[in-house]
């Protein structure tokens, strides 16, 4: 059985909020001494993520 991806779209605000979230979350966890495995892949994951590039129109659907 095939995994289930989900496509999330962020604007340049709520993606710095996400990296901050995940960034303070692997912080706390290495202060207290538990595996940030999961975390790090997910940052690194979303770090690594692509940006969605602009359509540009064409001459003749610019007229």
């Amino acid at each position: 059985m095939k995994e289930e991806e989900r496509v999330l779209t962020l604007d340049d605000y709520e993606y710095g909020v996400v990296v901050n979230a995940l960034n303070e979350l692997r912080n706390d966890l290495i202060k207290e001494e538990r595996p940030t495995d999961a975390v790090d892949e997910l940052l690194l994951k979303t770090i690594d993520a692509p940006t969605k590039k602009q359509k540009r129109r064409s001459h003749d659907e610019a007229r």
